[in-house]
């Protein structure tokens, strides 16, 4: 199964997920930090703290690229390594950290692609209300100036925000990620601001752009599935499906929000209050690509009241049932369907008609160790990662777009509030003497990345 001539192999990490050193070098403290170091916030109490130590391993973790053949790197820059309270001149030393990491990336042949931000904002700025304040809008378009004036020379991939799903609705909406606010209402304007922020940043970018140079927004999605395609069950996996994707996606594509959508959260009177005049014009500044992370399908079912309150990180949805996920789960408990992956970059294909998509994200976790041969065997996360190889393989074979896919993730590393438990590597990372193993999964990848194809299951 041979993917297209020029297709895109990467791999994918995060900057407080691997980097370590989070006092070093004038880096300032950022919600992660402070969420981490919060008794009962992440499992193990683990922190970002050492991570990978990837500030100092980059270029063990280079030559680890290099074997798996790959020929981009997804990374984040960490905001407050730049600027450390969030607004400011650029701190020095935190730029040349990632002007190294460019520099050897770009050695070792291998195109770097950056992501302004995956959740670390500074702290400074959420002890003035984060980002359900509209403030921090103009400090994070005025970061991104910062950062693609410094690296724009040499970096021609550019991605505002890693899934504003995730910052909005999981930091402010339910609490279970940095800053752990609770407040639906929040959870909205967060993401408002959100995607405010990144229309605005396109905009400076594009402003100062050199020839070459794209420009990008990476959102998750979870394909809604249910077990009858009756108007109810569909009507159910439609509110699921907006609340998680077209919120996010349809003020970039066409400067609206789904009327549907902003009907389902009327009664928290917080999106919509949000909406200046002009807004969702900045907010559709055009993309030259779309980053697609998947993980897991979701199972829903309309509920018997249609005012029942649904529980989980939705805000504001009500009268849907989230059903348990079903078949053999990951180690984070997330069911594995690659077929919802072919589904899902088919319909967007629909929704965004000739706009290319990248797989930015996909993996899985299993609780994997070095066995006594000194190899790691991971026949589970192997299975899923040929499966959804396949599955872009048949999106592309129906007539979609995808022009690359980028695995998560090149390491194990913090996985958030899941601590250092959960493991989505190619490379198992032991953390307490920092070697690095390439996984069977990993041998896997290599050969695919080499023959520019996938074998049939």
């Amino acid at each position: 199964m041979t993917f297209p001539p020029g297709f895109v192999w990467g791999t994918a990490t995060s900057a407080f997920q691997i980097e370590g050193a989070t006092t070093v070098d004038g880096r300032g403290p950022s919600i992660w930090d402070t969420f981490a170091a919060t008794p009962g916030k992440v499992e193990g109490g683990d922190t970002g703290e050492p991570a990978c130590e990837h500030y100092t391993r980059y270029p063990e973790d280079i030559a680890l690229m290099k074997r798996l053949g790959v020929s981009s790197y997804r990374f984040s820059l960490a905001w407050p390594r730049i600027q450390p309270t969030g607004t400011g001149p650029a701190e020095p030393r935190g730029l040349a950290f990632y002007d190294r990491l460019v520099d050897a990336l770009l050695e070792a042949g291998i195109e770097p692609m950056v992501t302004l931000y995956h959740w670390d904002l500074p702290q400074a700025l959420q002890d003035k209300g984060g980002w359900v304040n509209r403030d921090t809008v103009d400090h994070f378009t005025e970061y991104a100036r910062i950062a693609h004036a410094h690296l724009g020379d040499r970096v021609k991939q550019w991605t505002t925000l890693n899934e504003p799903f995730c910052p909005a609705y999981l930091g402010y909406g339910i609490g279970i990620h940095a800053p752990g606010i609770v407040d639906p209402a929040s959870a909205l304007v967060a993401a408002h601001h959100l995607l405010l922020a990144h229309g605005r940043a396109m905009t400076a970018m594009r402003a100062q752009a050199r020839p070459g140079q794209q420009f990008s927004l990476v959102l998750n999605f979870s394909t809604a599935r249910v077990a009858v395609a009756d108007e109810a069950h569909l009507a159910a996996a439609r509110k699921v499906e907006g609340l998680s994707g077209r919120l996010f996606l349809e003020p970039v594509l066409r400067g609206v929000y789904p009327a549907d959508v902003l009907s389902e959260v009327a009664h928290l009177n917080a999106l919509a209050p949000a909406i200046r005049e002009g807004d969702l014009a900045e907010i559709a500044a055009p993309i030259d690509w779309l980053g697609v992370n998947y993980y897991n399908p979701t199972r829903v079912a309309p509920a018997a009241d249609p005012l029942y309150e649904t529980p989980g990180a939705l805000p504001g949805l009500r009268g849907v049932e989230i059903l348990p996920p079903e078949g053999p789960l990951t180690h984070t408990g997330w069911e594995q369907e690659a077929a919802a992956l072919t589904d899902l970059l088919r319909w967007l294909a629909e929704q965004a008609p000739g706009m290319p998509l990248l797989v930015t994200e996909n993996g899985s976790a299993f609780p994997d160790e070095v066995s006594p041969d000194g190899q790691v065997h991971d026949p589970e996360r192997t299975a899923y990662l040929l499966a959804h190889l396949r599955a872009v393989h048949a999106a592309i074979q129906a007539g979609v777009d995808v022009r690359g896919y980028l695995a998560w993730s090149l390491l194990d590393n913090f996985e958030w509030a899941f601590g250092y438990d959960k493991r989505f590597g190619l490379v198992h990372v032991d953390f307490a003497t920092q070697a690095r193993t390439f996984k069977d999964s990993a041998h896997a990848y290599a050969k695919v990345v080499a023959a520019n194809a996938v074998a049939p299951e």
